[in-house]
């Protein structure tokens, strides 16, 4: 969710969207606390992705070429089983785009349970949008059909072309989804376990989280939980709680306590939208922090040439290119003990660095040894 709110903030403010969102994640007195089933799942749940080839129609001129020939053969192969022979040569896919259909399930999904699909351009079409996907069968790794899907399909966005020479685009337009266009026909089993003994395994593995996923549950049914490793916490269903209803109930009740998992220092940047994320155990080591920036213009002004009256020339316009160049002055900010990422984000304010600048300067900063954390660039 902070992702979205800084990204939609990023273009308008500025820096500003930068200094909130950091100033959000900046160290509090207790974490937040999130349930366990948010964090964790038991071992005999198994997930399996799926994937399918499908068409979507019903585009606005907007679909894959004639010389996309996959597209054209299955659109052909689709006809000829609803009893209609057509001439490949004859047919045209404009309004038709070949897609790849993916989605996962889990062995927590029932037969007739609805899933979500994301489909995605695999010709040259230029957008999906107002597409239909049509029944597409989808199967697991080892080309089981676990799946069909069929529905309208969600871009999120347009993308309208008035000429060659002016476009307009919001959100990419070759990846959409159809919600709750999935349907599981043949649901995954579950992994055989012991019904004595459970086994929860953390998304992100870490020691002090396990341990602590085992503390809250050892608080409210006794010494039931050991931490395995980082990833894994053992869980012993008590004598009382065997039979099948109250085995159940026990599952449920861990999933719904709420312990506080513990956080690596990390920032993760996009250095193509200008993104930064930062957690909140962020720390920079004293340090000195210089910015100055060159700044590079080039115009080209058209200059008309008229040839005399009646001299049977003829008009010429040509170009005169006219180039600026603007330097700052380097601004220097001094961190003379160890900070939060909060305080850096304060000083590269007061010196005015853009999204770009903090983006080169974090890179900079982790080269140093300046950045005690882990720098993930995208």
């Amino acid at each position: 969710m902070l992702m979205m709110i800084y990204n939609r903030l990023l273009l308008p403010v500025g820096l500003t969207a930068i200094v909130w969102l950091i100033m959000l994640l900046a160290p509090s007195a207790e974490g937040a606390r999130v349930r366990i089933k948010d964090i964790a799942a038991f071992q005999n749940t198994q997930d399996v992705d799926l994937l399918g080839y499908g068409l979507v129609v019903g585009l606005d001129g907007t679909g894959d070429g004639n010389g996309t020939q996959f597209t054209t053969q299955s659109l052909v192969n689709m006809m000829e089983r609803m009893g209609l022979t057509v001439d490949p040569d004859d047919v045209k896919v404009k309004n038709v785009a070949a897609v790849m259909v993916t989605a996962r399930i889990s062995s927590d999904y029932a037969q007739g349970s609805y899933i979500d699909v994301t489909v995605s351009s695999l010709g040259d079409a230029s957008s999906l949008q107002g597409g239909t996907l049509l029944l597409t069968q989808l199967s697991d790794p080892n080309g089981q059909v676990r799946a069909t899907a069929q529905g309208p399909v969600s871009i999120g966005g347009f993308n309208v072309q008035v000429d060659e020479g002016n476009k307009i685009f919001n959100n990419y337009t070759l990846v959409g989804r159809v919600p709750n266009g999935g349907r599981i026909v043949n649901p995954v089993m579950p992994t055989p376990g012991s019904e004595k003994e459970l086994y929860l395994s953390l998304r992100t593995p870490d020691p002090t989280t396990s341990h602590r996923v085992a503390e809250r549950i050892n608080i409210k049914y006794g010494h039931v939980a050991y931490p395995v490793d980082g990833g894994t916490v053992r869980v012993i269903v008590p004598d009382t709680l065997m039979y099948p209803t109250l085995r159940m109930e026990f599952i449920s009740d861990i999933g719904h306590l709420q312990v506080v998992p513990d956080q690596t220092a990390r920032v993760v940047i996009n250095e193509k939208t200008g993104t930064i994320v930062a957690g909140q155990f962020v720390k920079i080591e004293p340090v000195a922090i210089a910015h100055g920036t060159i700044t590079v213009s080039i115009q080209s002004s058209p200059i008309i040439s008229q040839p005399a009256p009646f001299s049977q020339g003829e008009t010429v316009v040509t170009q005169e290119p006219s180039i600026n160049v603007q330097q700052d002055v380097a601004r220097v900010v001094h961190l003379e003990e160890s900070v939060y990422l909060s305080d850096v984000a304060s000083a590269l304010n007061r010196i005015g660095a853009t999204p770009r600048d903090i983006v080169a300067i974090f890179q900079a900063l982790k080269q140093a040894g300046a950045l005690q954390a882990e720098l993930v660039i995208m």
